[in-house]
């Protein structure tokens, strides 16, 4: 059964759009953190995350000093994944080179158009790449961020409203009544 935690994110945040750098990149490095695995664990722990990492401010971040890097692999409120620490403080000092905005383009030049995707019946109809998936993958790495495969880049892109993947019947997408069609 779904804790109140993921039924609240499930039902109050997933897929609903977000938008800005700051708050895209939180997202692109939860969902590296998250990568291998259960996104409760990141969920539980994303007060944590956010006070490490200064509330995923990407000038903030950038400025992290080895001394930090070593805090971080010490801070048991993250996940002390040295490859995803890296990748974060990386992604951070390369964002910090772009303009104002130019992240959350990015991104959002990758959503298909809604119309072309009919809503899942069943959990096993939500794919974990699509073709726009892999272009903002390879977009991404191509401007130098790290850790963003295919399924990070999905799991990003569903995350953050760029596509509904909310069951037909889903409450959060005005189908059923509440409790219904959540995933477990």
């Amino acid at each position: 059964m779904a804790t109140e935690e993921y039924v609240a994110y499930h039902d109050g945040e997933w897929g609903r759009p977000v938008h800005g750098d700051d708050a895209l990149y939180e997202r692109l490095c939860l969902e590296a953190f998250q990568s291998g695995l259960s996104w409760l664990t990141i969920l539980r722990r994303r007060e944590g995350f956010r006070a490490a990492f200064a509330g995923f401010r990407i000038a903030s971040v950038a400025a992290f000093t080895d001394e930090d890097a070593a805090r971080l692999l010490a801070d048991p409120g993250i996940i002390r994944n040295r490859a995803k620490i890296e990748a974060t403080l990386a992604n951070a000092r390369t964002l910090a080179g772009w303009q104002a905005g130019e992240l959350d383009a990015l991104v959002w030049s990758h959503a298909p158009d809604p119309a072309t995707r009919p809503a899942p019946r069943t959990i096993s109809d939500v794919p974990a790449t699509t073709a726009e998936s892999v272009a903002l993958s390879k977009a991404l790495k191509k401007r130098g961020i790290r850790f963003v495969g295919p399924t990070t880049a999905y799991a990003l892109m569903q995350a953050c409203g760029l596509v509904d993947d909310h069951l037909d019947r889903c409450v959060a997408r005005g189908g059923g009544s509440p409790g219904a069609q959540r995933p477990r």
